[in-house]
């Protein structure tokens, strides 16, 4: 029976929870949280929809770590959110105690497991559970670029009021300000944007794309976003739980692929039941190499100020 646990019962770990179990991911979703009995109410709610929308899957939540025991996938997504005016690096140093501490307790009672890490900042926060666990690179990933590529693929498909289930797009690089949206691979339907677009507004995009978490943020004045990013995490989860070979772009750690190692960075893989079976490498423009560049040495300072 597969089991799917999600450790943070916020607003991310809650959607996450909520869409596991409507696209029927696991037969087992674990909601875990410190915080007594949050989990535990958050997932009956979503556990009293089933007779509503049709999903028979258990659903439970614990502030017990040991619920953690024979799960296949495991998502984390505890820690603070982003707040106005605040960066993604404003919150390693918050979230990255919280994030050892989770990565800790995976490693003591789900030592088999896929670990897919959501906490912001990314890049460094899947890097110190990468750490903390020991686990080998295949099993300890980030969600970024499924996210990231969501939200290119829409302001895309916005801009030229096509579907966006048309829109083919990928963004590379840190989770943040000096990520990359490769504009000379994004298509619809086949056909390049850059024959549909006007170069203005293609830039536009691109740069949209780059402060997506923060133009939410600026919004919601006291959170960040959380229904993308938990379905985001639940997509990359049922690629691994149902070995669907997925290519989907996520935070790896690189061992000279594309001619950077000891990094971790989005980057397009295949997902199957191993987790990270294999990164699609292909030859990058010298532009494209030189803004990847930048987001490596972005990702290696947060590293770096993990200590790890």
């Amino acid at each position: 029976m597969a089991k799917l646990s999600i450790i943070g019962a916020g607003a991310v770990g809650t959607a996450a929870a909520h869409w596991a179990a409507v696209k029927g991911v696991a037969e087992e979703i674990v909601l875990i949280d410190i915080v007594p009995d949050l989990a535990k109410g958050k997932a009956l709610d979503i556990a009293q929809s089933a007779p509503v929308y049709g999903f028979s899957c258990r659903v439970w939540g614990t502030d017990d770590f040991a619920a953690l025991r024979d799960s296949e996938v495991v998502i984390l997504t505890a820690g603070r959110p982003r707040k106005p005016g605040m960066s993604r690096e404003d919150l390693l140093r918050t979230n990255l105690e919280i994030v050892r501490s989770c990565a800790e307790e995976v490693k003591r009672y789900a030592p088999d497991c896929v670990l897919i890490v959501v906490t912001n900042p990314i890049d460094a926060m899947v890097y110190a559970a990468f750490r903390t666990t020991g686990f080998p690179r295949e099993r300890v990933l980030g969600m970024a670029g499924v996210l990231d590529s969501a939200r290119y693929r829409y302001f895309i498909a916005e801009a030229l009021g096509v579907s966006p289930e048309d829109v083919q797009a990928l963004v590379m690089g840190i989770h943040g300000d000096h990520m990359l949206p490769l504009v000379r691979l994004a298509n619809v339907a086949g056909i390049p944007i850059t024959e549909l677009l006007p170069e203005e507004k293609i830039a536009e995009i691109v740069e949209r794309t780059r402060k997506g978490g923060g133009e939410i943020v600026s919004y919601l004045k006291t959170g960040s976003a959380f229904t993308t990013p938990g379905l985001s995490a639940v997509e990359m989860a049922e690629a691994v739980l149902r070995d669907q070979k997925r290519v989907l772009t996520c935070s790896v750690w690189l061992e000279g692929e594309f001619g950077f190692s000891e990094v971790f960075i989005g980057v397009p893989v295949v997902l199957g039941r191993k987790g990270l079976e294999r990164i699609l490498t292909f030859e990058l423009t010298e532009e494209e190499r030189k803004a990847l560049q930048a987001s490596v040495e972005a990702v290696r300072k947060q590293m770096a100020i993990t200590g790890l």
